[in-house]
């Protein structure tokens, strides 16, 4: 009783204890969870319809793009081409989710049915572009795709030899990556099918546009331009502004938010002396190229960009510098050093040798192996001479469990490649330099290769030569140099001002970017500076940014002011482009009230020229297109309009104001020109105009769906 008198007397105690412990345990996990939801924040890429989009999701969809380019032999894709593949990825996607969208209200799907049926068409350029084409009809087959995952199944389960099931899933890959944007496509252009058959075209005004194409005016112009009063005899109010503005605001309305910067950016260049080492290296190397009989290991020692492969390929696998001196140079003449400045290289190139060979190579072969290599080459002899005493060539293959089917080698299949061992040089030479129906048994390290060659096609000059080709780069000096200048400057001057005050003087250039949205790749073109666009679009506007290393192998130095933020929303008068434009347009009023004023009373030609007008002849006005006016150097469509609407013969009784000038015109005469009235073509016409129109109905989508594109922060 004592112990539980204790325990009552301290209640307020142990209720706070438990009340902190409690409160613990659940401020832990809502850190926990905060953390958690952070994270996932991290990880988002961007926002479709208020749908989060995941990094990983999106690096799949890149990654099934980039294997389905390789699938088609474009393999190593350079850093602009992968944001291009990324562009195009993340546009297929945002268009896909946004008419899908739409096609869920209307209940449009694409059904199993409908592709059945165009896989049996075959004539989608999508399935065209796949293994499954019959080459005597060039269609695509679709009991060709269904024997391969027929194939495709039961290699699955069976686990037949790793090569054939590595090759049997990268088709197999492909054709879903196919499949999947086709029925995208369908959908695509099933809901593009129903908006088009919301806007029809009649024969009335189909008669209505042929007459405004066909009518021809030939009329005398009086023109009086703009140009022809100086700008500083207009007077333009702030409230000639503003309602200017007012009426304009519509055109100044900005879709994502974008920062204005100005930039320092260092190139880090070689140096005289750097030039002297480099240029003195390559000296040395022309020098053992000229004498060398195999040049592959001075280009190996060389760390060339280009590498030597020692088979004969086309011009185009040479940098076009090189490939431009190939048909001068002489086979064994070695060229160089030679600078490029261009691509900011010094060059030598030697012409090993110049062949014309086949661009494609039919032909089979039965690949024999052994224990031992020389077992391999024994047994190799046997077939070799088995075949050329008339033996059947599929009989000895199906032997050996091959299939000894005919295949086809194009130039474009190896002259990409970045490295080749001997034993590929033998079986690439053997096979280019065979004649049809040449049987040839070509020892390799580990076996040997029985080959026939049973066609040769499109013959073309190729050549093997050897180039040494690398960047006139800064030495670390120069680098340590430049860059601590630099590093002193930044540390001197932190704020905008003095940035601005005092670069001139270091030697240093303050450039400016406007508009920088999160969706370009590099700021101010400058390659490698990820770090900086994330910088940027988390300042505030004067904020000086750290020194960044960027461009192509660090050889950029980049500091940048956050000048000025736009946000989602309309651009404010008071913005520097947004009142130029404005300024522009009250000018253009402005001159346009006083010639008006100038040009009343005219009533013919002779009265507008005495009044200063330039008269110009002009011939085939139409409705149909704009009047270019060469005396104010514009195109004026309300000038069209006007004479389409003036009898022959009439002047114009209202100056007409247009973009360049005012202008008042007689109708000289008036005909129809000799195209003739086809209904059915014009019909078709105006529906095509209607749905360029219509056309916009994405951006109307694309702005509805408040689409967030945050892949600055990933890539």
């Amino acid at each position: 009783m004592a112990a539980l008198g204790k325990i009552r007397s301290k209640s307020v105690a142990l209720i706070a204890i438990i009340g902190f412990g409690l409160f613990a345990f659940i401020a832990e996990e809502a850190f926990r969870s905060c953390e958690s939801s952070r994270n996932n924040e991290r990880q988002q890429i961007g926002e479709v319809l208020g749908d989060k989009i995941n990094y990983e999701d999106f690096a799949k969809q890149v990654d099934e793009a980039q294997q389905a380019m390789k699938f088609m032999g474009q393999e190593n894709l350079n850093d602009d081409q992968l944001n291009q593949l990324r562009d195009q990825v993340w546009n297929n996607f945002v268009q896909y989710r946004l008419i899908e969208n739409e096609c869920d209200k209307l209940g449009m799907t694409v059904t199993d049915q409908e592709m059945q049926n165009v896989l049996n068409e075959g004539t989608n350029q999508m399935l065209l572009s796949t293994p499954f084409v019959n080459q005597q009809t060039g269609r695509f087959d679709a009991n060709q795709l269904k024997q391969f995952l027929a194939q495709y199944k039961q290699a699955q389960a069976q686990q037949q030899n790793p090569q054939m099931a590595e090759q049997m899933d990268a088709i197999y890959k492909y054709w879903t990556y196919i499949e999947k944007s086709l029925r995208q496509q369908l959908l695509i252009q099933k809901y593009n099918g129903l908006l088009a058959h919301c806007l029809l075209s009649n024969p009335i005004e189909a008669k209505m546009a042929f007459n405004e194409e066909s009518q021809e005016s030939q009329i005398q112009l009086a023109s009086y331009p703009y140009s022809s009063i100086q700008d500083s005899k207009v007077n333009i109010s702030d409230a000639d502004l503003q309602a200017k503005y007012d009426e304009l605001k519509a055109r100044f309305r900005q879709y994502v938010e974008s920062r204005d910067i100005k930039y320092v950016d260092v190139q880090i260049s070689a140096s005289p002396a750097d030039r002297a080492a480099l240029l003195k290296q390559f000296k040395g190397w022309a020098g053992q190229m000229q004498t060398a009989a195999d040049p592959s290991e001075i280009v190996r020692k060389s760390t060339s960009s280009v590498p030597y492969m020692g088979i004969p390929v086309g011009k185009e696998a040479f940098p076009t510098d090189i490939a431009d001196k190939l048909d001068s140079m002489s086979v064994g003449q070695t060229l160089g050093p030679v600078e490029n400045k261009q691509d900011n290289t010094f060059n030598i190139v030697k012409l090993v040798a110049k062949q014309e060979l086949p661009d494609s190579v039919q032909f089979r072969a039965i690949q024999i192996a052994g224990t031992t290599p020389d077992e391999a080459h024994k047994t190799a002899d046997s077939v070799y001479n088995a075949l050329k005493a008339g033996a059947d060539f599929a009989a000895i293959a199906k032997k050996y469990n091959q299939e000894g089917k005919e295949q086809w080698l194009t130039t474009k299949m190896y002259e990409y490649s970045t490295s080749m061992d001997n034993d590929s040089k033998n079986y690439l030479n053997a096979l280019l330099t065979s004649n049809v129906k040449e049987l040839k048994n070509v020892q390799l390290t580990q076996g040997n290769l029985i080959i026939q060659v049973l066609d040769r096609k499109n013959m073309v000059e190729k050549y093997t030569a050897a180039v040494i080709k690398k960047p006139i780069d800064y030495s670390n000096t120069t680098r340590s140099n430049v860059y601590n200048k630099f590093s002193t400057f930044v540390s001197a001057n932190q704020t905008p001002a003095d940035i601005v005050k005092n670069a001139a003087r270091n030697g240093y250039s303050v450039q400016e970017a406007k508009d920088v949205t999160t969706s370009q790749h590099n700021l101010a073109g400058i390659k490698s500076t990820r770090d900086a666009m994330k910088w940027l679009f988390a300042a505030k506007e004067g904020e000086v940014s750290p020194m960044y290393e960027c461009g192509d192998n660090g050889n950029n130095l980049l500091l940048v002011v956050c000048e000025k933020i736009h946000p989602i929303g309309y651009r404010d008068l008071s913005d520097p482009q947004v009142k130029e434009m404005v300024k522009q347009e009250v000018m253009r009023d402005k001159k346009a009230e006083m010639l008006i004023a100038k040009a009343k009373g005219a009533n013919s030609i002779n009265a507008a020229k005495a009044k200063g007008a330039i008269i110009s002849a002009v011939n085939q006005v139409t409705f149909a297109a704009p009047v270019f006016v060469q005396s104010t150097g514009s195109s004026e469509p309300a000038l069209s309009g006007a004479v389409y609407a003036t009898k022959p013969g009439a002047f114009s009784s209202h100056p007409v104001k247009g973009l360049a000038g005012v202008y008042q015109f007689q109708v000289v005469s008036r005909k129809k020109n000799a195209l003739k009235f086809n209904e059915a073509q014009e019909e078709m016409k105006l529906r095509q105009r209607s749905m360029q129109y219509a056309g916009n109905f994405m951006n109307e989508l694309y702005v509805k769906a408040k689409v967030v594109d945050n892949r600055y922060l990933f890539f």
